[in-house]
């Protein structure tokens, strides 16, 4: 693969640190969430993940939409980010909530759905490494 961008960001401190892209557009403080026995003052690795996962699926939505000729501008993608024990680790699990447009119907917009999947980086980054599910509302 070509990369037509690269992101990159340090972390310091794992979970109770500091994370700062290279360009100093993302800095931000980091802490374990209370449910994992830390403060909930930061951000947390899932929450960043999940922003990642929804903003970039909503594109590719937004292009397979424009490929079919449905718009599908004003849809909202929620990503719901879980992390637990696996083995002996951790383990992630997502799912997906697509807020369709009214005018949509539900079958245009499931096909829609599982097509931006399939186009999705993110999608394609963790197809067969943890579970995703695909949520249409």
């Amino acid at each position: 693969m070509d990369a037509l961008y690269t992101a990159a960001a340090t972390a310091t401190h794992g979970r109770d640190g500091r994370a700062v892209s290279s360009d100093g557009k993302l800095d931000l403080a980091l802490s374990a969430p209370v449910e994992m026995g830390g403060d909930g003052q930061g951000t947390n690795p899932e929450q960043l993940f999940a922003a990642g996962y929804a903003a970039c699926f909503g594109s590719a939505l937004g292009l397979v939409g424009r490929q079919a000729k449905v718009d599908v501008t004003d849809a909202a993608v929620t990503a719901e980010v879980g992390i637990g024990k696996q083995g002996q680790g951790f383990g992630l699990a997502v799912t997906l909530r697509v807020e369709l447009p009214e005018g949509v119907d539900e079958e245009t917009g499931r096909k829609l759905v599982e097509q931006a999947h399939q186009v999705c980086p993110y999608s394609n980054a963790t197809r067969g490494n943890i579970p995703v599910e695909l949520v249409v509302e």
